[in-house]
């Protein structure tokens, strides 16, 4: 036993002295090793965020994961419920999370990237039951399944006098399987590649059907505390290289 210990001690100092070596970052500065704790949430958020393997992936997983590692961090995956993903950004316990700003509540708090994608939300109505959206007056008197925690610009008014009722679920697939087996609920709202994804992965496609007009379209960005100026400044320059030389649509090619 005294031997085997002796052997792994060396090995053990190695890796110490790797995780307090320092890193280089994108414009050549020399900085201590840095984590950027990006808020992933428990459930994810298919294509964008999953979190279903071992390790994170998704489309600003892998944006994130590959910026950061040119600007010199490492990414920490934490799983934050949304209720809590605003204080405790604010708070300092997570760095950024995924967020478009029309989302958030009191914007000006926060500081915010360019959009690194864009997000076009739509209904999902099941089967071949009568559904036309073109303004939410077409809305009233119906009831739409949402996702707990957000916000629907357009729909909010509509929602707080109750013309239309909203049925908040915590996860994106439950979405689908409260309209589809639910007699009270008259459509789903959802972003259209991630509904797609879900429809697709459940073999469900065939089960609804998509409105063509969609009730907004957001950019979807990094949210950070407003002391990050510098690396939201730094992430927006090598996002603009990455969408400018084909890499982003690589990636955004890998979950279509």
């Amino acid at each position: 036993m005294k031997n085997r210990t002796s052997r792994l001690a060396p090995l053990f100092v190695s890796a110490l002295l790797v995780l307090a070596s320092p890193f280089v970052s994108a414009n050549g500065n020399t900085d201590q090793f840095r984590v950027f704790h990006f808020n992933i949430s428990p459930n994810g958020y298919p294509p964008y965020l999953i979190v279903d393997g071992n390790e994170p992936s998704g489309i600003m997983w892998d944006v994130v994961a590959t910026i950061c590692q040119r600007l010199g961090y490492g990414v920490k995956p934490e799983q934050i419920p949304r209720k809590r993903v605003d204080q405790m950004l604010l708070e300092g316990y997570i760095d950024g999370t995924p967020r478009a700003r029309e989302w958030v509540e009191n914007p000006e708090r926060f500081l915010f990237t360019d959009p690194v994608v864009d997000i076009e939300e739509v209904f999902f109505v099941p089967g071949s039951a009568p559904f036309s959206y073109s303004s939410p007056e077409d809305l009233i008197s119906k009831t739409i399944v949402t996702h707990l925690g957000y916000r629907y610009p357009p729909l909010e008014p509509y929602f707080e006098d109750g013309k239309i009722r909203r049925f908040d679920v915590s996860r994106d697939r439950d979405m689908f399987t409260f309209v589809l087996h639910g007699e009270r609920f008259d459509a789903a709202v959802a972003d259209k590649l991630v509904g797609k994804w879900i429809l697709r992965n459940e073999g469900l496609q065939k089960q609804f059907s998509i409105t063509s007009e969609s009730i907004s379209n957001y950019g979807f960005r990094l949210m950070l505390r407003k002391d990050w100026q510098a690396f939201a400044n730094d992430f927006n320059a090598e996002l603009a290289r990455m969408k400018a030389n084909g890499e982003l649509d690589a990636i955004l090619a890998n979950y279509r």
